[in-house]
């Protein structure tokens, strides 16, 4: 069991409050370069979402992804709650696979932002595009989802140095009982 002093427990809410508080700062400045320019403009909100979703629990990964899908949709005038429940779903997911099977690797996140700004861009293409059957609907494919996708997977790079540092000096460490150092220490001394 990790006991906590009081002034510990004081420093890690301080710190928790505070990375939130970047996090959603993050997400606003994110919201404000989305609605500015022109139409061929990264989707900053998809990567920044699987980005916090990576290191928090399920709760706020899922809150995280409905406030940017509901963002996302107020930026690119889609149906209201489309992409909340999108990238709702991406976050939880990312979240356990990180949780449960992968590393927090650059390679990792940048494999996941890939795959899911994909399927965004693509299933926009399919709702709003390719399933009213427009003349040379390709085209809008190829034009304009696959280089807001390509901005987007580039933005992501950005994306993941902003959390990591935001990460590195506010996510909380694990403290080792004395149990868990004598054992580590004891572990160490035998493979020698």
């Amino acid at each position: 069991m990790r006991i906590r002093t009081t002034r510990e427990q004081h420093i890690l809410r301080f710190k928790t409050t505070l990375r939130w508080v970047l996090y959603y700062l993050l997400i606003f400045v994110s919201f404000i370069i989305m609605t500015s320019g022109t139409l061929y403009k990264p989707m900053i909100l998809v990567p920044l979402s699987i980005g916090i979703a990576v290191n928090n629990n399920m709760y706020g990964s899922a809150v995280t992804g409905a406030v940017c899908g509901f963002l996302t949709d107020i930026c690119c005038g889609k149906l209201f709650g489309y992409n909340a429940v999108v990238l709702t779903f991406f976050c939880i997911l990312a979240n356990l696979l990180f949780e449960l099977y992968l590393k927090d690797r650059f390679i990792n996140y940048m494999i996941i932002a890939t795959v899911v700004s994909y399927i965004q861009c693509w299933l926009d293409y399919k709702f709003y595009y390719q399933i009213w059957e427009y003349e040379n609907v390709g085209r809008i494919f190829v034009r304009v989802s696959l280089r807001v996708w390509v901005y987007t997977v580039i933005s992501a790079v950005f994306v993941y140095l902003v959390l990591k540092l935001v990460n590195r000096f506010l996510m909380p460490r694990e403290h080792l009982t004395i149990e868990e150092a004598i054992n580590t220490n004891i572990q160490s001394e035998n493979r020698k």
